[in-house]
């Protein structure tokens, strides 16, 4: 019972007792202790700049389809872009590009 009269009255206040054992459950022992709470604010942030990406691509096909409905120019230039199309009377060459070799 020496040792009791040693420690500081404030840490034996049975309200700081209380306290600290709620702190210590809130911290590391509950199932949504806070290393659980940072991971899923780091885990909602990459997903929220996910969905802000994913947004701005919908946005962009859209504009790009409304293009493709409304002009016959831009369908047949997608056409020859991406799907490689030709007129009857065309020949159509692939060149392949030359890779960057300006890092050596």
């Amino acid at each position: 019972m020496k040792f009791i009269t040693r420690i500081p009255a404030w840490i034996r206040n049975k309200y700081f007792i209380a306290f600290a054992a709620f702190c210590v459950v809130v911290v590391f022992l509950d199932k949504n202790d806070l290393f659980a709470q940072l991971e899923r604010r780091r885990e909602l942030r990459k997903l929220e700049k996910s969905r802000d990406y994913y947004q701005s691509q919908i946005s962009a096909e859209r504009k790009e389809l409304e293009a493709l409905k409304n002009n016959p120019a831009t369908l047949e230039r997608y056409a020859r872009e991406k799907y490689l199309m030709k007129r009857d009377n065309e020949e159509l060459f692939l060149v392949p590009e030359k890779p960057d070799n300006s890092k050596n």
